[in-house]
């Protein structure tokens, strides 16, 4: 299992959406089009065929074309870096995560420090949301980094918020956006051992019911119920739940 060492994803998102923009990325997953890559060394030479690349890709194919770029950009200036595209492809947080890495390290060392056009290099309107994970908070965010005039106060036309805003914005959706990924796999969690547990209390309670269960077995199973009901300080039954945890169904009730 390879350990990461570079910035945390917050950091490359605002990273990205300072290099990119008027792009909005809130989600690593977003680069497994394969454009922001393009995009990434194309700040460095210069000399990628930008029209090409398909920055609103949304097929899998379309993805593949931008990684055929990618790795011609990579062939002609010798970059040895293997480019892992049938994982990319997939859009997978921690493989796009550890390429992106990569990447940024690559462009700290080579990139000078030039400042980098998105737009008129694509040739193209580029498009806020790019790729099929990105967050539906995205045009948010773009909104917020992007006020009018009468929203500005200045009455005359409006300056976009510096780019540090935007950055700073970004990564705060993208936090965002870990949090309720890690609270859905939480939920998800708890259901999948609720259901063992149900399966569990099921099972017992069919058994209990069953005449002739001799006096050993019947402890056993009084030993599984009782860790199956026990609770712990500060924890309390739900109401309306007590009769499901502790009482036998109905012979006619069903799941």
């Amino acid at each position: 299992m390879s350990v990461y060492t570079g910035e945390s994803r917050g950091e490359l998102l605002a990273w990205l959406n300072e290099l990119l923009q008027p792009m909005v990325i809130t989600k690593v997953e977003q680069c497994g089009t394969g454009a922001v890559y393009c995009q990434i060394v194309d700040s460095i030479y210069g000399d990628l065929p930008m029209s090409k690349v398909k920055v609103n890709a949304r097929m899998e194919y379309e993805y593949l074309d931008n990684f055929k770029i990618l790795q011609k950009a990579f062939n002609k200036h010798r970059i040895e870096k293997p480019i892992p595209v049938d994982k990319l492809v997939k859009c997978k947080m921690q493989d796009n995560l550890e390429f992106l890495q990569w990447m940024k390290k690559y462009w700290d060392a080579n990139s000078g420090g030039i400042e980098y056009d998105a737009q008129a290099r694509a040739g193209a309107p580029l498009p806020v949301n790019p790729g099929p994970a990105a967050s539906r908070t995205a045009s948010a965010a773009r909104t917020f980094s992007r006020p009018t005039a009468s929203s500005s106060g200045l009455g005359g036309p409006s300056r976009s918020v510096s780019s540090a805003s935007a950055a700073q914005v970004a990564q705060m959706q993208a936090r965002v956006a870990e949090i309720e990924a890690h609270s859905e796999g939480l939920l998800k969690e708890r259901d999948f051992y609720f259901d063992k547990l149900r399966n569990i209390e099921l099972i017992v309670q069919e058994r209990m019911s069953v005449e002739g269960v001799t006096p050993e077995e019947s402890d056993v199973l009084a030993k599984v119920q009782e860790i199956l009901y026990a609770t712990i300080e500060g924890f309390e039954v739900p109401e309306g739940e007590e009769g499901d945890l502790q009482q036998p169904l109905d012979e006619e009730e069903t799941f």
